[in-house]
């Protein structure tokens, strides 16, 4: 994809919803706690932990064939802790039957189709241009993916950007141009350490959050399986309803705006020819930030379910140095942190930014 490879995320949020939902059915189908989302048997006979390891494991060999020889054997360790029996049996059966229910329910959900579309050359103000060293839109047809929990698309589209004339554009203009900046000089050390942090895709930044918050608050399993169930759904309709809100503003990036400043028709943005940003920018448009769409969704429903003020510590795989943890009071203030770095790594406007966080967390509600 134009010198670099580009990680298929919005898939994944997909297959994560897809194995949560599953697992989730499946131990309901036990014991009636929670409603099931899409399955409707029932065994009250069958072992919990071979159901739900079943569940998971059906739906991730249907949807990433290859790793067939790892899911086995991590299939087999979690069996193997099992005793051998009828309850095992059937819970196994059940298992794999709750995840072909799921299967069968995103069968043909518009997933499929190419991965890159191309943007035709415009010199427009304001309209999105690809941005080194991507030249493609990456997945253009994702915001035409069937919804798992969303009653439509544009359910929350976000209204529209400030005109480029505003002062409300400016300002955004002119922060994202200073601190988002390659080698800034206003931008701290932290504001640094914070934007590399969250650089890495959503869905697995804020799986991790609620990983971190479950064994924290000592969840139990049918707790843990509903919460994960939950946040998968919010962060995979964030995409969606993100990337229907950004085709249809077709908004341009930072990059764009900062080096064709003198297109614009507002002298007081001023523009700079070599003006590069902290991070590489995604191939997609900027307005909203799905980075914020996926962490309010994420940490509104965490939230919801554990209560805000949740304290917890963790990594990423984008930390520097490699390794290194961050500590947060509450998802809010975490969620808040995530959307900011997309303005201190140069790749997103504040705007942007903001109306991404109330649409993700109208999606998690």
């Amino acid at each position: 994809f134009g010198g670099s490879a580009y990680q298929h995320s919005l898939m994944a949020s997909r297959i994560n919803a897809m194995t949560h939902i599953a697992m989730h059915d499946a131990l309901n189908a036990i014991k009636p706690k929670y409603s099931t989302y899409v399955f409707t048997g029932n065994d009250i006979a069958a072992d919990p932990i071979a159901a739900v390891a079943a569940a998971a494991h059906t739906v991730l060999l249907h949807e990433i064939p290859d790793k067939k020889n790892f899911l086995d054997s991590t299939l087999s360790q979690t069996l193997s802790a099992i005793a051998e029996g009828d309850a095992k049996t059937r819970g196994i059966s059940l298992g794999k039957q709750a995840a072909q229910a799921i299967i069968n329910d995103r069968a043909d959900d518009g997933s499929a189709g190419e991965l890159i579309g191309q943007i035709p050359p415009s010199t427009t103000p304001g309209v999105y241009q690809p941005v080194p060293p991507f030249n493609i839109i990456f997945v253009p047809h994702w915001e035409n993916v069937k919804l798992f929990g969303l009653e439509r698309k544009d359910q929350f589209r976000s209204a529209p950007h400030p005109s480029l004339n505003s002062d409300k554009y400016t300002a955004a203009f002119n922060e994202v141009k200073e601190k988002g900046k390659l080698n800034s000089t206003v931008r701290t050390t932290d504001e640094t350490a914070y934007s590399k942090f969250w650089y890495e895709f959503s869905e697995a930044g804020w799986n991790r959050v609620a990983r971190t918050a479950a064994v924290n608050k000592k969840l139990n399993l049918f707790e843990t399986a509903r919460l994960f169930a939950l946040v998968d759904m919010a962060l995979a309709d964030s995409y969606i309803a993100g990337w229907d809100a950004k085709l249809h503003y077709n908004f341009w990036r930072p990059y764009t705006a900062i080096r064709k400043a003198g297109s614009d028709e507002n002298n007081n943005t001023i523009g700079d020819l070599q003006w590069e940003p902290l991070e590489n920018t995604p191939p997609v448009q900027d307005y909203p930030s799905t980075h914020s769409v996926l962490g309010n969704a994420g940490a509104a429903v965490l939230a919801r379910l554990l209560g805000d003020n949740t304290a917890f510590t963790m990594t990423s795989f984008t930390a520097f140095p490699a390794g290194s943890t961050r500590s947060f009071t509450s998802f809010s203030q975490a969620a808040n942190e995530n959307a900011d770095s997309r303005v201190k790594a140069g790749i997103h406007f504040r705007f942007s930014c903001e109306a991404g966080q109330e649409m993700g967390n109208k999606i998690g509600d």
